[in-house]
Parts: C-alpha cells; sequence; structure tokens
C-alpha cells in the first residue's frame, strides 16, 4: 500500500500526498478554468506542481450535486489538451483523469495520464473497471456514491453510514482484484450522496477504512460540508478545509484531494512532524 505502480512509475504514498483539482469545465467556481482558455488551466496545474503536488487531476465535468451531465466526446475535448500540454511541460508528475466515461478513461492514458479516478466506481459505465484493468498498471480511485450527481443528495439515507461505505468497498476492491486492477485507492466520497452529519461520521471514522489496506483519499476541498456549517462561502471556505484535511490526515488519508495544494502540504507536513 505504501508504493502504487503509475504505468511504470512508482509514487510513494509512504507519507501522504496531494493531488490538485484542475477543471476543465466552464462553470468552475476556482480559478483556470476552461473560459479563461488553455493557457490559464495549465498556470493553475503549474502553480500547484510548484507548491508541492504530487498529483494534478483533471476533470472535464462537473459531478457536483445537480450537475448535468455531458457526453464522452464534449468531455474529450476538453481534457485530452490540458493532459496532453501537462504531460509535455511536465513529465514527472502524475496525472489522473477524473471521469466516469470509459472511453475518455482510455483515451486520456493514451494521451499521458498514469490514474482514473472514477465518482461512481464503474456504476455509470459497466465498461469502466474492465477498461481500467487492461491497462494492467493504472490506479483506479474508487469512489462511494449512490446514484448520479443530479439526484444523489435525494439518496442520502443510511443506517449506518460508515457500515454501508465499508460494505461498499468490499465488494467494489474485490472485484476490481478479481477484473485484474492492481492498485486501487478508496474515496468514500465525502458529499456524494452524503448530508454533512454523515461525511462527519465518515471523517470521525476515517480509519476504520484502513482494514481494507488500500490508499485512502479525501476529497473534502470547500464542499458544503464546510461552508455551510460555518455560514460562509466556498470562496471564503479555505480555512475550514485546512481543518477537516488535518482531521483527515490525522484519521489515515494518505492523499488530499484539493483546490489549494499549498495550504494542504502545509498540513501534511506539520501532521507527519506531529507524528515522527
Amino acid at each position: 500500500m505504501n508504493t502504487i505502480n503509475c504505468k511504470g512509475k512508482l509514487l510513494s504514498l509512504e507519507k501522504p500526498v496531494v493531488m490538485g483539482i484542475v477543471n476543465a469545465t466552464p462553470d468552475s467556481f476556482y480559478e483556470g478554468h476552461l473560459d479563461k482558455g488553455l493557457n490559464a488551466i495549465v498556470h493553475l496545474a503549474e502553480k500547484m506542481i510548484e507548491q508541492g503536488a504530487a498529483i494534478i487531476d483533471i476533470g472535464g465535468q462537473s459531478t457536483r450535486p445537480g450537475s448535468e451531465r455531458i457526453n464522452a466526446d464534449e468531455e474529450l475535448k476538453r481534457v485530452l489538451p490540458v493532459i496532453e500540454s501537462l504531460v509535455k511541460k511536465f513529465p514527472g508528475t502524475f496525472i489522473s483523469i477524473d471521469t466516469y466515461h470509459s472511453e475518455v478513461a482510455k483515451q486520456a492514458v493514451h494521451a499521458g495520464a498514469h490514474i482514473v479516478n472514477d465518482i461512481s466506481a464503474g456504476s455509470m459505465d459497466a465498461a469502466m473497471i474492465p477498461t481500467v484493468a487492461a491497462f494492467k498498471n493504472v490506479p483506479y480511485i474508487c469512489m462511494h456514491m449512490k446514484g448520479e450527481p443530479q439526484h444523489m443528495q435525494d439518496l442520502a439515507v443510511y443506517e449506518d453510514v460508515v457500515k454501508e461505505v465499508l460494505d461498499f468497498f468490499i465488494i467494489k476492491t474485490e472485484a476490481c482484484r478479481l477484473a485484474g486492477i492492481n492498485d486501487v485507492i478508496i474515496d468514500p466520497g465525502f458529499g456524494f450522496a452524503k448530508n454533512s452529519s454523515h461525511n462527519f461520521t465518515l471523517l470521525k471514522n476515517l480509519a476504520i477504512f484502513k482494514m481494507l489496506h488500500r490508499p485512502i483519499l479525501a476529497g473534502l476541498s470547500r464542499k458544503a460540508t464546510v461552508y455551510k456549517t460555518l455560514g460562509i462561502t466556498a470562496a471564503e471556505a479555505l480555512n475550514g478545509t485546512t481543518v477537516l484535511n488535518t482531521i483527515a490526515l490525522m484519521n489515515g488519508a494518505n492523499i488530499l484531494r484539493v483546490h489549494d495544494v499549498k495550504e494542504a502540504r502545509e498540513a501534511v507536513e506539520l501532521v507527519n512532524a506531529l507524528n515522527s
């Protein structure tokens, strides 16, 4: 679990790493989005790499609650130029493709992406898991979600959210193993078909998921649980995000998926110092 093989390049998770979010979409609230052009997106990625991001996660469509689904062709038009530019400019950086379309995953990996990050864990495209498995050494980030982004918050009902998410991962990681995926990273899916109470419960019990012996990704950056709890906006949620990222690290997170790399890296360094 301490090292994952990304197309022959080894990514060490001996210490937690930071994944920077790059949204190649026209509707991101964050800087560098598609409306500002390819150069702005590449510049944002460059800044994240300089601040210590080990992974750049490129997504071509919004998956926030109520977002509209776009097809694979449109998604490819958005993400492939970004991937190709980053591979050329930053060959030492690990790139993940954030998609639930198997065709997007396939073409993104051929273009240079090293990791597939799927919010649906294969449930929105049955070809996804076999597609990733066919690449052999491409890690798969498997996230828990109920339903699809458009209506997922209607399904935020659990008797025991920790047990249900854990049971989901027991089944999904075994399916991935049987398909031939060597490295599976689990993501509890904070905010995906979960309310704030569910998110806090999962965060408090994150260490339980270590029993699966898989790296854990925590994606809490600027989410509604942060800004609604504090009565602020997403744009004001950096400090709250850092607090929750720190808790995630102390409870066993191996990867922090964030908009703000510098602050996440500082949290990693301080928690490492505390634990050393």
